[in-house]
């Protein structure tokens, strides 16, 4: 079952000569062709790469398109497991619509049995998040390499027994950073490697749910941090990766506070409601209330959940005002990282548009980015749009100098264009170069939730709470390498006025 590593994608990188990467990737204007992006095919493999996936609901479909349709050619699915016997047959069945052979199913006390049964080179965990390290573990030690969902787990505990893991097995555990590959994402790592501000000293990144998706997160298992870690692990978990990864840089130290007030049963009331209920199918109220889920009438919901609910008692329409959430929906986060730059970050649940907005300020000018991911037109019916033009900016102002306006490269596919190359660099055993290392490992997936966990202990505690206090093991990202903080600096312009 153990396979000798050959991805040199998935390996922890060597390092690479700052002058090196600069003339590699550097293209006129700091900007990247949109081509660059695009997954180069790959020859088909002598010997296809074995796969088996636990947790057969939303987020595994990706997966499961792309092992069995898309790279059918060098990959193959031989398992797979979940705890819900409905929806672990669907998924089987839907292996035919891809054209591939149906799978066995297995359930969740049979997964070990899976893993000797099969012999899956690599497992995929695409579960609920509390349950991540289990799967994880097990996996590992029985000899598969992982690709994980994010996030990679929700507590120190869990995080640590995969690290030991990783450590104790040699295996490798890849976490699914999709934003990573989002070409204007991707953008901002040359931008920021190149040094066109410098030494980053500080961050300002605010993030925006809108009442369509973040309400969601209040309605599912999401609700509960013993499921999900909250919002601050579940969903900061890919905006947390970010920005280490862009300041290739290690947390130490967080201060965060958070709380929950929109969606309550106050709201509710305020909202011209008679109370919470328990879930929309059959409230009594949902004829009143826009944050209403039609499960019914939204066919891949029905088929994943609603059809298969009888089996596990699960309900994908809870009422988003409930009393027994305890997740936050406001949240604000100070990280200091060992480099001396420092992070502000919100995240807020119930905004008027959905998106993003960050600021890197450095020792030579300033990087302004903004993603506007969904908005309402206006009108006397407003109608949620996704990306309209000029939804995706990004600015560079030098010090004393007039700024200018890059322009952004796209991508086709999920998540701004990020899936696609995600899933290739993930799947196949020799993926496609990249220059920009954007591979993440269970170090980069640990260092990402470890801000999160440490955010939920200072909610708690009203204390700053330090990263080298929750794990050991935790080692110094590897990446492309950013601008010498201890160089010489160049002299900006004067500043043309006199006091």
């Amino acid at each position: 079952m153990s396979l000798p590593d050959r991805s040199a994608a998935s390996a922890p990188q060597p390092a690479v000569d700052r002058r090196t990467f600069v003339k590699t990737v550097a293209v006129a204007g700091l900007g990247i062709a949109a081509g660059a992006f695009a997954a180069a095919p790959a020859e088909p493999a002598a010997r296809r790469r074995r796969f088996a996936l636990v947790g057969t609901g939303s987020r595994a479909e990706m997966f499961l398109e792309a092992v069995q349709r898309t790279f059918a050619a060098q990959c193959e699915l031989v398992g797979l497991c979940d705890r819900n016997p409905g929806r672990l047959e669907g998924a089987r069945q839907r292996s035919t619509q891809f054209g591939a052979a149906i799978p066995p199913g297995y359930a969740a006390e049979e997964f070990d049995r899976m893993l000797r049964e099969t012999r899956p080179d690599v497992v995929i965990v695409t579960t609920v998040d509390a349950t991540h390290d289990d799967y994880i573990v097990r996996a590992l030690d029985a000899g598969c390499d992982v690709i994980t969902e994010k996030p990679m787990a929700t507590t120190p505990e869990k995080i640590q027994r995969i690290l030991d893991a990783t450590a104790r097995t040699g295996r490798r555990c890849r976490v699914a950073f999709n934003y990573r590959y989002a070409p204007p994402r991707t953008q901002l790592k040359e931008l920021l490697a190149q040094g066109a501000i410098g030494d980053v000293l500080s961050v300002d990144f605010h993030w925006m749910l809108d009442t369509h998706h973040g309400a969601d997160y209040f309605r599912r298992w999401h609700s509960h941090k013993a499921n999900s870690g909250g919002l601050m692990i579940h969903k900061a978990t890919h905006h947390f990766d970010l920005v280490n990864w862009w300041l290739g840089a290690q947390p130490e130290e967080v201060w965060a506070v958070g709380k929950r007030e929109f969606y309550t049963p106050a709201t509710a009331r305020r909202l011209g409601l008679q109370s919470h209920h328990e879930r929309c199918t059959g409230c009594p109220e949902v004829a009143a209330c826009t944050f209403a889920l039609d499960l019914a009438g939204a066919p891949r919901l029905k088929r994943l959940y609603a059809d298969h609910e009888r089996h596990d008692g699960y309900h994908r329409d809870r009422c988003v005002f409930r009393p027994d959430i305890d997740i936050e929906d406001t949240m604000n986060v100070i990280v200091k990282y060992d480099t001396g730059a420092t992070l502000s970050y919100s995240l807020n649940a119930f905004n008027a548009w959905e998106g993003y907005t960050i600021v890197f300020n450095g020792t030579k000018g300033r990087l302004e980015h903004r993603d506007i991911e969904s908005v309402y037109e206006a009108g006397p019916d407003p109608r949620r749009v996704e990306r309209g033009p000029g939804s995706i900016s990004t600015r560079l102002i030098p010090l004393r100098g007039p700024a200018r306006d890059i322009p952004v490269p796209t991508g086709e596919g999920g998540h701004g264009g990020g899936d696609p190359v995600l899933l290739a660099d993930l799947l196949l055993e020799t993926p496609p170069a990249d220059p920009w290392l954007r591979a993440s490992n269970e170090q980069a997936g640990a260092a990402s939730c470890l801000i999160g966990a440490a955010a939920n202990r200072s909610f708690r505690s009203g204390q700053s709470v330090k990263i080298a206090e929750l794990v050991t093991g935790l080692r110094q990202p590897t990446g492309l390498p950013m601008p010498d903080r201890r160089g010489a600096l160049p002299m900006p312009p004067a500043a043309g006025w006199v006091p």
